[in-house]
Formats: C-alpha cells, structure tokens, sequence
C-alpha cells in the first residue's frame, strides 16, 4: 500500500542496503515495457533488473516480490486512462468506458494473466474509478447501478478483448485461409448439413462475411450496443 500511495504519503526514510540508483516509476515503468514486449511470464526481479542495468538483489530494495511489482504495473497503466469528456452524450460516455478497457487489454495483453479480484487498490485504478462513475453520475441510475454497469461494461469489453488477442495470435502461425483450407474438407465429412442444418446455414453465412471463424471487432460493436440499449433503457424506465 506504500509503494502504490507512494507520491500522496510522505517520504520514508532511506533503509539500509544497496544505494538506489534509479526511481521506483523507472522500475515499473521499465517492467510493464518488458511485459508489453515479452510477455507477463517473462517479468522478474532478475529481469527487470537486467533492464535497468542493476543487480537483481538490489531490485529488492524497491519491490519486495513479482507480486508486489505486478500491482504496481496494473495501477501503473490504469493511471495512463485519459479523461472521458463530460460534454458527451450518456451513450458515448457509457461507451467510452468500455472501450478504454478494451484498448487497454490490446495494449498490455498481459493484464489478462493478471487476477484482478483481490488487487490492492492504488492511485491509478481509483482515479479510473473515479472518472468512470463520473461518466454516469446524474443520468438516472442508483449508486448500486452505476457499479454494475461499469462492471458489465469492463467485463464484456475484457471477454472480447480476449478473443481478439487470440484471433491476433493464432493467425499469425497459420492464416485462416489457410487454415480453413487444411481443415475444412475434413469438417464438411463429419458434420453434413442435414445434420447440423442451422450451423452449415448460419456458418456459411457468417464465413462468407467475417472470412474467419468469429468478428471479434464487430462483435464489441454489436454487443456494446445492445448493452447500452439496455441500459439506457432501465434509465428511462
């Protein structure tokens, strides 16, 4: 809690050890770069003190843990979240909410390895907070509600961010062409269409149109529409 309040607390004074020869932002700075580029798995103490240029032991005299360091790194980019503009409409605010989540997650895929529910609540992420229920406040809903949507909001636009990453990521080891050219004359053979009539139809059509298996950006767009719809809808209720 400290570290993560660490610009609104006063100073500590130094402990003893190795002197520190660069800041604790440099440090998660320099960790959330290492997770952008290699993966979550990839970030240590021995790793990130490679990055900096300093010996692993004394990385412990600004982290305690990968666990510590990891909290920090969330709160780190929640805190680069830019401000919603209180001049939209409802609708657009609602919207932005989401898909500042969802480019977050495209950003720093590695957030996603990253168990949010018992995170220690830093600057960052309260301020995210903060702006958030200030995208909503004064259009109709309940304290309660306001909670729930931005929960509805973050978790839909985390599940599609999930599988845009994967569609990213798999077809960079094989194209869908490709793949669809390998594997389709063997799912034709196993599932007829007058077996699986609606899938053979429906498949068909939305292979035609996508030219892969799923749309994950059409998808967000659809699926956060009818999210608003509904929500906006309670409002008026």
């Amino acid at each position: 809690m400290n570290l993560l309040w660490r610009h609104e607390l006063p100073p500590r004074p130094a402990g003893r050890g190795p002197k520190q020869t660069v800041s604790l932002d440099a440090v998660v700075a320099a960790a959330v770069a290492l997770a952008d580029r290699d993966g979550y798995a990839k970030v240590s103490i021995r790793t990130v003190a490679a990055e900096l240029g300093l010996r692993p032991m004394s990385l412990y005299t600004y982290v305690p843990s990968k666990d510590a360091l990891t909290v920090l790194m969330v709160d780190q980019v929640a805190a680069e979240d830019a401000p919603i503009p209180a001049d939209l409409p409802a609708r657009a605010r609602m919207a932005a909410i989401a898909c500042q989540v969802h480019a977050e997650l495209l950003a720093h895929p590695w957030l996603l390895e990253v168990s949010p529910w018992r995170l220690v609540l830093g600057p960052g992420r309260m301020r995210r907070y903060e702006r958030q229920l200030g995208a909503i406040e004064g259009i109709g809903l309940s304290d309660l509600s306001m909670d729930r949507v931005i929960a509805v909001l973050s978790e839909f636009a985390t599940g599609n961010a999930r599988m845009a990453l994967a569609a990213v990521r798999d077809t960079q080891r094989m194209s869908d062409a490709r793949w669809w050219e390998v594997h389709g004359p063997v799912l034709a053979e196993v599932m007829p269409s007058n077996v699986f009539p609606l899938s053979s139809r429906v498949g068909a059509a939305v292979g035609e149109l996508y030219q892969a298996p799923a749309d994950p950006d059409g998808a967000f767009e659809y699926g956060l529409a009818r999210l608003l719809d509904g929500i906006l809808r309670e409002v008026a209720d």
